[in-house]
């Protein structure tokens, strides 16, 4: 008796299945669609509206350095450029720095000199003119002012390419 009562059991759940099968399309959403990806790309928020707005290209970074209002904060990163009509419409740029370590990748021409606060920086520039050169890295201790570019004696103009910071 049990085994045939094990058969009708397997016979009537046979049907069940049927009932109790989820849907296999997603609600809510279009046939074939594919969800975003749950991948961080570090991309800057809202970099085009900044670069439109200020005419700094932010690019990307780990968030530890962000652009800021200048002012007198022990965490500000100052980055100073020509202004005028050959060169920036702002002359001066701040970072915050919320960490004794993180990068920024930007585009920002004609810097001719860093200064830093309350944390030391490494800086990649190359040379305006010539996008195919090599980088040049330089380092700012805390609390100090370093020429870069043509702010240096014999430099030329300067493209700032990402800030670090180290410490």
């Amino acid at each position: 008796m049990l085994p045939v009562a094990g058969v009708a059991a397997v016979l009537a759940l046979a049907g069940t299945p049927m009932l109790a099968s989820a849907d296999p399309q997603p609600t809510g959403g279009t046939t074939g669609a594919t969800p975003p990806s749950a991948v961080e790309d570090y991309a800057y928020p809202n970099a085009d509206q900044i670069q439109h707005d200020q005419g700094i290209k932010l690019i990307k970074g780990d968030g530890h350095i962000t652009l800021a209002t200048c002012g007198d904060s022990a965490q500000q990163i100052k980055v100073l450029t020509v202004q005028g009509p050959s060169g920036d419409t702002q002359g001066a740029y701040c970072f915050k720095a919320s960490a004794k370590t993180g990068y920024l990748t930007l585009e920002l021409p004609r810097v001719f000199a860093l200064e830093t606060a309350d944390h030391p920086i490494s800086a990649d520039l190359r040379p305006q003119a010539d996008p195919s050169a090599p980088t040049k890295t330089v380092t700012v201790d805390k609390n100090a002012y370093q020429s870069v570019g043509e702010g240096a004696a014999g430099g030329s103009p300067a493209v700032l390419l990402e800030l670090r910071v180290t410490g």
